[in-house]
C-alpha cells in the first residue's frame, strides 16, 4: 500500500502567468478559500501576495475587473473591490513608548 502512495506524482510547480493573476483576482472577489487556490496552482502563498499588493502583474487588476464586470454583472454592485492592505503584525514602537522604562 505504501508504495502505492509513492509512485503517485507531485504536481509540478510552474511559474504563474498574468492570466493566472487575472484569475486569481476574481477567485479573491468571489470569495475563494486560499487554501483552495493554493492547490490549484500550486504556489508559495507569497506569491498571491504579490499579486494582490501589485508587486507581481501589476495592470492584472484592471484587466480582471473588466473581465469580472462582463462575466457578473449581477455581483458587481455587492463585491468589495478594494485594494489588499497588508496588517503589520509587529506591534508599533510609537503605542506606548515609555511604560516599562522605570521598572
Amino acid at each position: 500500500m505504501l508504495s502505492v502512495i509513492q509512485s503517485v506524482p507531485k504536481a509540478q510547480k510552474t511559474a504563474l502567468t498574468e492570466r493566472d493573476a487575472v484569475d486569481i483576482w476574481i477567485a479573491r472577489w468571489l470569495r475563494v478559500k486560499r487554501k483552495d487556490l493554493l492547490a490549484r496552482y500550486n504556489c508559495d502563498p507569497r506569491r498571491l501576495y504579490e499579486i494582490w499588493q501589485g508587486e507581481r502583474f501589476p495592470g492584472s487588476r484592471d484587466k480582471a475587473l473588466a473581465l469580472f464586470s462582463e462575466r457578473y454583472p449581477g455581483l458587481t454592485d455587492r463585491i468589495d473591490f478594494g485594494k489588499h492592505r497588508r496588517i503589520p503584525r509587529a506591534v508599533p514602537p510609537e503605542l506606548q513608548p515609555g511604560l516599562f522604562d522605570g521598572l
